[in-house]
Formats: C-alpha cells, sequence, structure tokens
C-alpha cells in the first residue's frame, strides 16, 4: 500500500475581485513621497503667508500717507479760498476736536471745516460712499451749512464703467456743475432739458445712473450732516 509524502500545508489567498487593490500594500518609497509632497506644501504656504504680512507691513504706511495726502488735496479742491482747515469728529451725534480717550480717529466720521484767510469759516467737507452701477462711489464734497449752497465736488473713488461711468470725474463739463454754487438738495435731469430751476445738474449722457448716484451721495450727505452741524461747531483752542 502506497503512502502519501508528507508536504507542507499550500497557503492558498483569495482575492476579491470587485477590490482591485485588496491585498496590496502601499510601497514605502510612495508614502514617503506623499509626505514629502505635503511637507513642501505646507512650507511653501507658510512662506507665501509670511511674504504677505511683510509686504503688507512695509506698503501699508506708504498707502496710508498717500491716502491722506490725497484726502487732504482733495479738502482744498471742494472748498475752493480755503487757506486752512482742521478735522472735527462724529461722536454721538456730536462733533468733537479730538476723540475720545482710547479710541481710533478712524472710528468715526469726520467733517473738515475750512476757513479763508482771514479766519473766517468758508464751508464743511465732508465724505460719503454709496452704491454706484458697478461698485461703491465714494465722494467727498463741500457746502455751506447754513445756506446749503454747495461749493465743490471730487470722486475719490469708483469703479464704475471706464469710458461711460467714470465720466462723473472725467468729464470736466459735468464735474464743473458742482463748483458753480449750486443750491441743494441738487435734482439730476436729463442734459439739455432744464428748466433754470436751483440744484439741477445736467446728467452725463450714457451714464445717467452714475451721474444720479453723485447727485444722491451729496443730497444724502447734507441731510445726514446739517443736524449735526446745526447743534454747532466747537470754538478753536486757542
Amino acid at each position: 500500500m502506497n503512502e502519501r509524502p508528507d508536504t507542507d500545508p499550500i497557503d492558498v489567498k483569495v482575492v476579491d475581485p470587485s477590490q482591485p487593490d485588496a491585498g496590496q500594500e502601499t510601497p514605502v518609497g510612495e508614502q514617503v513621497s506623499t509626505l514629502r509632497l505635503v511637507a513642501t506644501l505646507a512650507v511653501a504656504g507658510a512662506l507665501a503667508g509670511l511674504l504677505i504680512v511683510l509686504v503688507n507691513l512695509h506698503t501699508k504706511p506708504i498707502i496710508d500717507a498717500y491716502r491722506a495726502e490725497q484726502l487732504r488735496l482733495a479738502v482744498y479742491e471742494v472748498l475752493p479760498g480755503a487757506a486752512r482747515y482742521r478735522t472735527l469728529y462724529r461722536v454721538d451725534d456730536g462733533l468733537l476736536a479730538d476723540v475720545p480717550e482710547g479710541a481710533k480717529a478712524s472710528d468715526f466720521r469726520q467733517a473738515y471745516v475750512g476757513y479763508d484767510e482771514a479766519g473766517e469759516m468758508i464751508g464743511v467737507a465732508v465724505s460719503r460712499g454709496e452704491s454706484g452701477f458697478q461698485d461703491i462711489v465714494l465722494v467727498i464734497f463741500g457746502f455751506e451749512p447754513e445756506s446749503g449752497i454747495l461749493l465743490g465736488m471730487k470722486v475719490l473713488e469708483s469703479k464704475e464703467t471706464p469710458g461711460l461711468g467714470d465720466k462723473i470725474f472725467k468729464d470736466l463739463d459735468f464735474v464743473d456743475q458742482f463748483f458753480a454754487r449750486p443750491q441743494t438738495p441738487l435734482l439730476s435731469i436729463k442734459a439739455g432739458s432744464g428748466k433754470g430751476l436751483p440744484g439741477e445738474i445736467d446728467a452725463i449722457t450714457g451714464a445717467t445712473i452714475s451721474s444720479k448716484v453723485v447727485v444722491s451721495i451729496i443730497n444724502n450727505g447734507i441731510a445726514d450732516w446739517q443736524t449735526v452741524l446745526q447743534e454747532g461747531i466747537p470754538e478753536e483752542a486757542p
């Protein structure tokens, strides 16, 4: 009688064909490459963030100084004849010459009071922004608080459509109307359709919306500030 020879048991591994990666291990080299990629991206992101912060720290004072100078020039532009001006801060619907202790000037709306060579007040300039056709239009304008007569207007910021909406600051015929001492509230009308009424402003053909926004900013701004200004402007310290 023949006996079966002794043999080692056969190790059979069943693989589910629906799982193509079953039973396969990720090579060590592939794991290392993935970790290296993640680490590289993390370091690059950190360096990029640090670079942005450093650039911002360097450029912010320059940008702030430029904006402050542009604002200073704009105040003199919208207050024709002003030899100097001082800044007042709107706090609790009143005007103060200085901000409250511990507060920042940027936390409060500001009014710029202009004076002539003799020290007589010419008018007050304020800034205001409202939504235009594309984005916020920021305008600074000067006016006489008692009479409501407008003294001047300048667009500080605008992203209105080039060639059309940007005429609110490029079209000098349009801009000059705000320096002709019109009576407020202003009235935006179709160019050439005026009846000679006080405060009529010819809108720009093709940019009616942007034109009306400028008029709205001024009317709303004067209405907003007039009550505060009528409460009195603080006297200058000797």
